[in-house]
Parts: structure tokens; C-alpha cells; sequence
């Protein structure tokens, strides 16, 4: 909950945060330079702010320096956070780029804008019935398990056509793009290439992929959407329980 100070609504908001508001301010350089460098139309890659275990303060202070558009791992702490911060942002844009449960796809539907890790059949049909009982049904994005992590969610690359296919046919052009996370350790430029691959295979043009490490090479492969969260927000607190 935001504190009566830090409100919103409060007729007199607090200017951002310096830190935000400079390191927001870096990262929106950088990913101009790389979309410059990669020969890409300006404007073509977005910046989703993941302010995960983030307080709503800290996400106030970018909406404050002009941020938008944000990402967060568990719906609950959307729930949290975001209801109250849009009634003063109504153009806040929210995505979900967690593991979502199927228990949780109903509220998912009521709160987020896109949800970027559909990945799997359970998940599929929850979210269809979802959409149908409350008559709303986010943008979508198929995630891929493109190092074939056993520890991360994921359709993995041998099974990702058919669900791509399947779920072209069942959320028509709700299915927006496809979604990944390379493994820590290794290269994520060959990662990125085969989402983009993939993608283009499937007539997919969102692409999300690219994190505070890596998003140049990102975009370099054609990322739309890349997701920074401690280049902007610092390092990320403990999550509660």
C-alpha cells in the first residue's frame, strides 16, 4: 500500500526519483544507440520497466520521469501495487512475464495488459475460460525455453510449433509475439536469433527478449520488447513472503 504521502492521486506529487529518473534516462540512450546500430526505424524497441519486489514508490518515481510501461513476476503483487497507480496514470501499460498459475489466470485477465508467458496447454484453457468470465483477454506472448532449462518455465523448442499453431487458432491476433529468457551462462545472441527465427516463422512480429545484461544484442536480433529491472530500479530487494 502507498503511504498518504507518496498517493498517486495526491495534487502535489514528489519529483522522481534522481536515480530513476538518470538511470531510466541512460537505458532509453542505450537502447536508442543499439536500435541505431542495428540499422532498426526508431522507436521500434519498447523499454518494460520490471519493477518486481519493487515498492510502488519506486514505481511511482519512474512513472513520474515518463515511464509507462512496466512487468511483474506474481499477479498478487501487481494487485498490489498497480490498481491504485493507474488512477493516476490511467495510460499505465502492466505486463505479466512470470510463470503465471492457472489459479491466478482470472485475475491476471482483470489487471494485465499483455501477458508474456503462456506456456502450455493448462495454462491455455484457463486463460480462455477466464477471458470468458470476466470479458477481457490480455495480449499474449508464447514463451520459449530456448536453452531447454529444466529449472525454467517454457514451451521447449522441439514441442513450440504446434503450440504456437495451436494457439494462433485459438486466440487469433490475441497471440502477439513469443517471449524467452537464454540461459545465464551462455551466449544469449544464438537464443535471441532463434526466438526471432521462430517468430518469423509464425508471422509473430513481438518479440520479447533482452534483459539489463544483454538488451543490445536483443535488439540487434530484433527485440521489440526488452525487459530492464535493475539498471533502472537498482539492485532488487528481497522478495516478501
Amino acid at each position: 500500500m502507498l503511504s498518504p504521502m507518496m498517493t498517486p492521486t495526491s495534487s502535489s506529487p514528489q519529483p522522481a526519483s534522481p536515480d530513476i529518473a538518470a538511470n531510466l534516462q541512460a537505458v532509453r540512450h542505450t537502447i536508442r544507440d543499439a536500435v541505431r546500430n542495428a540499422g532498426r526505424k526508431a522507436g521500434s524497441v519498447e523499454l518494460v520497466a520490471v519493477s518486481k519486489f519493487q515498492p510502488a514508490t519506486s514505481v511511482e518515481a519512474a512513472l513520474q520521469a515518463g515511464q509507462r510501461l512496466f512487468g511483474e513476476n506474481r499477479v498478487q503483487e501487481a494487485a498490489a501495487k498497480f490498481p491504485a497507480l493507474r488512477q493516476a496514470w490511467p495510460d499505465l501499460q502492466l505486463h505479466l512475464i512470470g510463470s503465471l498459475q492457472t489459479n491466478k489466470a482470472v485475475e491476471a485477465c482483470r489487471i494485465a495488459d499483455m501477458i508474456e508467458s503462456l506456456d502450455r496447454p493448462a495454462l491455455a484453457d484457463a486463460l480462455e475460460k477466464a477471458a470468458q468470465k470476466t470479458g477481457r483477454l490480455p495480449d499474449l506472448l508464447v514463451q520459449i525455453n530456448t536453452g531447454s532449462e529444466p529449472q525454467k518455465s517454457g514451451v521447449l523448442l522441439s514441442e513450440a510449433d504446434a503450440f504456437i499453431d495451436m494457439c494462433q487458432q485459438r486466440f487469433g491476433d490475441r497471440l502477439r509475439g513469443l517471449m524467452a529468457i537464454p540461459p545465464a551462462h551462455e551466449d544469449p545472441a544464438p537464443h535471441f536469433t532463434c526466438l526471432a527465427e521462430l517468430g518469423r516463422r509464425h508471422g509473430l512480429d513481438t518479440l520479447s527478449m533482452g534483459m539489463s545484461a544483454d538488451y543490445p544484442a536483443a535488439i540487434a536480433a530484433g527485440a521489440t520488447l526488452v525487459r530492464v529491472g535493475s539498471a533502472i530500479f537498482g539492485a532488487r530487494p528481497p522478495p516478501t513472503s
